[in-house]
């Protein structure tokens, strides 16, 4: 019979994909471990393998098709010996027909709560909630009404979104109101005035796509759709910014020791052989010091190291610092793992390595899911020092900031020093303030006093 292949969930967090391109064509023979296709997530482009042995009988999503679904059919195989032509009749119809009385289901059940309080309440109907848009200020979603149906309504109980108003442009009037309340309406309505303010929230809905465009003269701009990347990363802000309450803590760091030691130690790198000739082994940068810092300061501060859930605080074995990579349209995080235990060479050549897959979209999920603390650097654009967004579950991250030449007073004399601003977003649910101190002021001393990061 004939053998589905369905879009695969390639991380935890994946609801839909791309289908970039197939590497296979309808009659070709594949094995389990021949890569069939390429899917791009929000994040990477990662290579799907089949699973079965059979014949391609069916390509049922084509090439270059955006927003795939989790478990949706894309393709459908023969098994050996199996008539291709019969398979992939047998499966053209499949997924119209099996979706079709999902999508009734759907739409039954969605009807099925609207329903049920007019058969609690038979006089609800005449309080028509449909035509109550018209009553609704497209911008302010403020119900048009006179004062005195205002005043009325309020005596009764009577929720005016609820009511269909027959004045200018919509206008609920004292008939519209007085109609509601004879129809049976206003008990009807009362109760459900009452949860409106804690389910709406319309003092944080956005503005619609409409009313943004509005603002601007017609022509003056062009659309850019949003690509699945985008739209992860708008979800995922508002989700930390909405359920993680920051707490943010900025310390100068001096940098003439540190950039000193990175001297000595590129000076000190030995020479290999490489396709483009003698290179150096590595070459280090200052955000491959800071990482080590940062792994060594939450090593050194456990309790730091952290993250929220509900039910428990879940306490980290190992420093897994991811850091920020910009990428065509966004950023992903790509992951150090267990760098505390790591050498700065091998920092360097992993965040090489890692930075530049993250740019064509080839890091593996593991490769940019998870880790417990971040880093990201700004200083290399001038910006003196800001305040970065935790990517959950971290309960962490460190905003960097550029190492610039200021006034610092030593022993009561006034000299010059490269100084970097640095500032750490907490979760106060998992760390408090006084932890949170302590773990930048170890993230400090590391930096001022690099020598404990290469012993």
């Amino acid at each position: 019979m004939p053998i589905n292949i369905t879009m695969p969930a390639l991380s935890p967090t994946m609801e839909e994909g791309n289908l970039s391109k197939w590497l296979v064509k309808e009659g070709d023979k594949v094995s389990p471990g021949d890569v069939i296709a390429e899917i791009e997530t929000d994040k990477a482009t990662m290579e799907v393998e089949a699973v079965d042995e059979g014949t391609v009988a069916k390509i049922v999503v084509p090439a270059g098709t955006e927003g795939v679904k989790v478990n949706a059919l894309i393709a459908v195989l023969a098994e050996d010996g199996e008539d291709v032509a019969a398979a992939a009749k047998a499966s053209g119809d499949a997924p119209a027909k099996a979706e079709a009385p999902k999508a009734e289901a759907k739409t039954e059940s969605a009807a099925a709560p609207a329903e049920a309080p007019q058969a609690a309440a038979p006089a609800a109907p005449e309080v028509k909630a449909a035509p109550a848009t018209a009553a609704v200020e497209k911008d302010t979603d403020r119900v048009f009404a006179s004062p005195l149906a205002r005043r009325i309504a309020k005596d009764a109980g009577l929720d005016l979104s609820g009511v269909s108003g027959s004045g200018p442009q919509g206008r609920v009037v004292k008939a519209d109101v007085e109609a509601a309340i004879a129809g049976g309406g206003a008990k009807a309505a009362a109760a459900p005035a009452t949860a409106a303010p804690a389910a709406a929230a319309p003092a944080v809905k956005p503005m619609s796509d409409d009313a943004v465009l509005k603002l601007f003269e017609e022509g003056s701009y062009e659309l850019i759709p949003h690509d699945n990347m985008r739209k992860t990363i708008a979800r995922r802000l508002v989700e930390a910014k909405s359920t993680v309450p920051h707490f943010y803590l900025t310390v100068d760091c001096e940098l003439d020791a540190l950039l000193s030691l990175r001297k000595q130690l590129n000076d000190a790198a030995p020479v290999r052989k490489t396709e483009k000739g003698e290179e150096p082994a590595y070459k280090l940068s200052v955000n491959d010091l800071i990482i080590k810092a940062l792994a060594l300061a939450l090593k050194e501060v456990p309790d730091a190291n952290v993250s929220w859930t509900e039910g428990a605080m879940v306490k980290h074995r190992h420093a897994d610092v991811g850091v920020a990579v910009s990428i065509p349209g966004g950023l992903i995080t790509p992951i150090v793992r267990k760098a505390e235990e790591k050498s700065l060479s091998s920092i360097s050549n992993e965040m090489k390595d890692l930075a530049a897959r993250a740019r064509t979209r080839k890091l593996k999920p593991e490769e940019y899911q998870g880790g417990t603390t971040a880093v990201s650097n700004l200083g290399m654009f001038g910006i003196r020092d800001f305040a970065a967004v935790i990517n959950p579950p971290h309960a962490t991250i460190l905003a960097i900031g550029a190492g610039e030449q200021r006034a610092v007073v030593k022993d009561g004399e006034v000299k010059v020093a490269t100084v970097m601003s640095v500032t750490l977003s907490t979760d106060h649910r998992a760390v408090d303030g006084a932890l949170g101190a302590e773990l930048i002021g170890a993230f400090k001393r590391l930096v001022e006093n690099p020598m404990g990061l290469v012993v």
